[in-house]
């Protein structure tokens, strides 16, 4: 082991504004109302130990709506589609909508945009929550709308891009800036009108850049957080391209890179913004104390 290394932790590392306003909003919920079922429907935020906890506390995760119910029904930090808020008062829930406000603007950006008549792209991953939620409001107004995590996957829509001549852009709150500025780059020749809505939250791009800048200066990073994060995994992939790095969910997981932990110099640890500050301590801890 070298005992000479250095360990950063990374300032912008775990809970964001949102994460941390849905976890204690859910919570303070339920302390309020302890006689009253609290549901979540989805993952409240990516991330197992914090599920698990809210678990203990009573506050349980469904993954699909009952024909009836009885409490409270929490819409998760991605948001919902118009669908599933009205399916949620039909079952006879009390809705707590604990939506990100991040992710409301990108919302509202979306429906803006297809109210004026703009052909939509909304960069992101198809199947993330945030994005299906984003495209379902939009479609409320315009059926011109789609979904792309890079420029290859708008070029089946090329055809329809130049005869629109007007597209609108929004972008998945926790998206690479890479992957926004290669989709702009496409359309900007195919489009007489482009609006681009830079949407990524403040959180990530900040998160992202101090990241970036850790990397240049050590030669591995380690990202804690969930696989199923986007925020995280997109962290993981913009440092490969800087420094050695490591994706981790917990400290559990530091056995298997004992190898690389042990022979680097200088190390810095960040995380996603739905990883809890205890999980982070751990892992630091556990680096320090030797692999």
């Amino acid at each position: 082991m070298n005992k000479n290394r250095d360990i950063k932790l990374a300032k912008y590392a775990g809970f964001c504004y949102g994460v941390k306003r849905a976890v204690d909003t859910v919570k303070k919920l339920k302390a309020d109302n302890p006689d009253k079922n609290i549901y979540v429907l989805g993952e409240l935020i990516h991330n197992t130990q914090v599920i698990q906890e809210l678990d203990k506390l009573g506050i349980k995760t469904i993954y699909e709506l009952p024909e009836k119910g009885d409490g409270i029904c929490v819409i998760r930090s991605h948001g919902a589609s118009p669908e599933v808020f009205e399916n949620i008062k039909k079952a006879g829930f009390e809705i707590v909508d604990l939506t990100c406000l991040d992710v409301k603007k990108v919302q509202q950006q979306a429906i803006e945009l297809a109210k004026e008549d703009y052909f939509l792209v909304i960069v992101g991953k198809p199947e993330h929550p945030e994005v299906v939620a984003i495209k379902a409001n939009a479609e409320q107004y315009s059926k011109n709308v789609v979904v792309a995590s890079n420029s290859e996957k708008l070029k089946p829509y090329e055809e329809q891009i130049k005869k629109h001549k007007k597209v609108g852009v929004v972008v998945q709150t926790t998206q690479r800036l890479e992957n926004l500025l290669d989709i702009v780059n496409y359309l900007t020749p195919l489009s007489k009108e482009l609006r681009i809505k830079n949407t990524i939250c403040k959180s990530t791009s900040m998160r992202q850049k101090e990241a970036r800048e850790l990397a240049k200066e050590n030669d591995l990073m380690i990202v804690v957080g969930s696989k199923k994060s986007a925020n995280t995994t997109h962290l993981a992939e913009i440092l490969k391209d800087y420094a050695k790095t490591i994706h981790i969910e917990n400290d559990e997981e530091l056995k298997d890179y004992a190898d690389i932990i042990n022979n680097a110099k200088n190390i810095a640890v960040t995380a996603g913004a739905s990883t809890p500050q205890n999980v982070i301590e751990r892992v630091v801890e556990e680096i320090k104390g030797g692999i």
